[in-house]
């Protein structure tokens, strides 16, 4: 699939550029009857975004090695238009990898270019960590924190609930996957 014109060089950060003032927050969920070590491979891969955001139905790397600092992946949402002849790429995103760490099973990206009305700045990191829940369940607990601009129409509390929302479908997808492959 071809790049969009202004994402064809991560270098034009056309919608992107550090803003002054900044967003922050973390969201977790679960990932019940798993361990770190059994999530880490799923995510790692920093190209198959897809497989577990509900609000991605696209990425793939655009440049790099997936899972090398300096990888970028291009994601995006598109929806059928309106006569059904044709997708219609409706919000994508450029995100380079910064750092990962299989040892502490994290990584940090930043977008690079996106067309997402609002968004300047974005810098996330996961984290996976392993936990008990309530019922003494063993799981792998996934931590995403952000730092974003303030995005206009939105509070840090509604941005902080979607993510959270995001997460969690997330985890659900993954430990789904995880059950169905036996491990």
């Amino acid at each position: 699939m071809p790049l969009p014109a202004c994402a064809s060089s991560h270098t034009d950060k056309k919608c992107f550029r550090e803003a002054e003032e900044k967003w922050e927050g973390r969201v977790s969920a679960l990932v019940r009857g798993s361990s770190p070590d059994q999530v880490w491979p799923l995510l790692e891969d920093f190209f198959s975004l897809h497989k577990w955001v509900p609000t991605r139905d696209t990425c793939y790397g655009a440049e790099g090695v997936s899972g090398q600092p300096g990888c970028i992946r291009y994601c995006s949402v598109t929806r059928r238009s309106a006569d059904s002849l044709e997708d219609l790429v409706m919000n994508w995103a450029m995100e380079k990898l910064l750092a990962t760490d299989p040892v502490d099973k994290s990584f940090s990206y930043e977008i690079v270019d996106c067309n997402t009305v609002g968004f300047k700045y974005l810098v996330a990191t996961m984290k996976l960590t392993a936990v008990r829940d309530v019922e003494e369940e063993d799981g792998c607990g996934m931590s995403w924190s952000f730092a974003v601009n303030p995005i206009e129409g939105w509070t840090v509390k509604d941005l902080t609930e979607f993510y959270n929302s995001a997460v969690r479908v997330m985890a659900e997808r993954i430990e789904a996957a995880l059950s169905s492959n036996g491990e």
